[in-house]
């Protein structure tokens, strides 16, 4: 990794603790020094994760790294499971013990005839690459090793995957997802999985009779459940008054019913109140074109950018907030920026736009832009709404004033 000045991207070994924790009747054990787990628990705790119970270390000593002796660890499981009675116990590698490459999965494997919760590790300790490869970590886990054989179909049911507490807004977004099944199709979310679920959720994640994958680190796991129970599953999450109309068409041919009239032309006619920013009287007092920049992660930059096509907002750069390289055939037009500074040199270029990204890029862009925060980190930018979306129609909704407020 280069220079970096702010945050760097987060690991691997972050976005599995973050994907765990919310899980209900399981507890992640982080294997590894006591300040490791204090100062990561500050971040999880501003993504919206209750840390009570949820989360808990075994602390390590400089005589544990040397001698690779882990009776702290086997005495922290056994202690976990009396005290809690959990069903499930993530056993997590702090980057230290997976640079002395101690056998998790080993331990795991012989304590599991002294406890009854299910013990489960991830050994990579944050070496593997950024927080996307921890999400696909963790989703293909939950979908292949955590559901079982045993399910009943049930009807009218669906779960969304690729829900990560790491998205800005996610619950808000979630809900507008919910919102939108309900009034479409009368469907009922069952789970979100990595975000609201327990493992009686995750154990019968077969029930379901539809997925919806919202980011490209959930697809595998889709892909595993849809071969496992049949389940089908789509790809996307809509943004934009036609992107929500194109989701929901999509979904009505997959379920094969149709989508409520009265919510169709509702977004139908807000998309006809969409005023050609091209012309009109106030086009002419503009100096320059309407503008903008997107950065954030990889599915919610294509959203977004769709979005403000929709808005005829000209792109002037997509950039992802993470490598690229796990994405099959990427878009030509988002860029990932390796080196940091190139990303801050081309923050100060971007006079008089319309920027969305996260709270780093907000302290660095020029004072004349306009700015939305959009993706993670998001310090200093509370979460306590949940009905503020970026997706589905009231997220366009918001998006029109954020509109306004630009050209003013």
């Amino acid at each position: 990794m280069s220079l970096c000045r702010f945050y760097p991207p987060a690991s691997d070994r972050m976005a599995i603790i973050w994907s765990l924790m919310p899980i209900q009747n399981a507890i992640v054990l982080e294997y590894g020094p006591a300040g490791t787990t204090h100062f990561g628990g500050g971040l999880y705790s501003s993504l919206g994760i209750r840390l009570s119970q949820s989360l808990f270390t075994t602390h390590i000593s400089e005589d544990d790294v040397i001698m690779g002796d882990v009776t702290r660890l086997e005495k922290a499981i056994v202690e976990i499971d009396e005290t809690y009675e959990p069903k499930v116990i993530f056993v997590v590698a702090s980057a230290v013990i997976a640079v002395i490459g101690t056998d998790i999965k080993g331990v795991c494997r012989y304590m599991q005839e002294k406890v009854n919760a299910k013990l489960v590790a991830f050994e990579d300790g944050g070496f593997r690459g950024d927080y996307t490869y921890g999400l696909r970590a963790v989703y293909k886990l939950l979908a292949k090793q955590i559901a079982k054989d045993c399910y009943k179909k049930e009807e009218k049911t669906y779960q969304i995957i690729g829900a990560s507490a790491g998205s800005y807004r996610i619950r808000s977004d979630v809900w507008e997802l919910q919102q939108l099944m309900s009034e479409a199709f009368d469907w009922k979310c069952r789970m979100v999985m990595g975000l609201e679920s327990d493992i009686e959720d995750l154990e019968t994640a077969g029930a379901a009779r539809l997925n919806l994958i919202i980011r490209n680190e959930a697809l595998e796991a889709g892909n595993s459940l849809k071969d496992r129970f049949g389940t089908p599953f789509v790809y996307g999450a809509p943004y934009g008054y036609q992107g929500t109309i194109d989701w929901l068409k999509q979904i009505s041919a997959v379920i094969g019913e149709p989508i409520n009239e009265e919510l169709l032309a509702r977004i139908e006619e807000k998309q006809a109140d969409l005023m050609p920013m091209g012309g009109g009287p106030m086009a002419s007092m503009r100096r320059k074109p309407a503008q903008a920049t997107i950065q954030a992660d990889y599915d919610t930059l294509l959203g977004l950018a769709s979005a403000m096509r929709e808005l005829d907002i000209e792109l002037t750069a997509l950039i992802c907030s993470h490598s690229l390289k796990a994405i099959e055939s990427p878009n030509a037009d988002v860029t990932y920026y390796a080196k940091e500074k190139d990303r801050l040199d081309l923050y100060q270029t971007l006079h008089g736009q319309w920027v969305l990204g996260d709270s780093v890029m907000e302290s660095c862009v020029p004072q004349d832009t306009y700015f939305t925060c959009v993706s993670f980190p998001f310090s200093g930018k509370p979460q306590i709404a949940h009905h503020l979306p970026f997706m589905g129609e009231k997220g366009m909704d918001y998006l029109r004033e954020c509109k306004e407020l630009y050209f003013d």
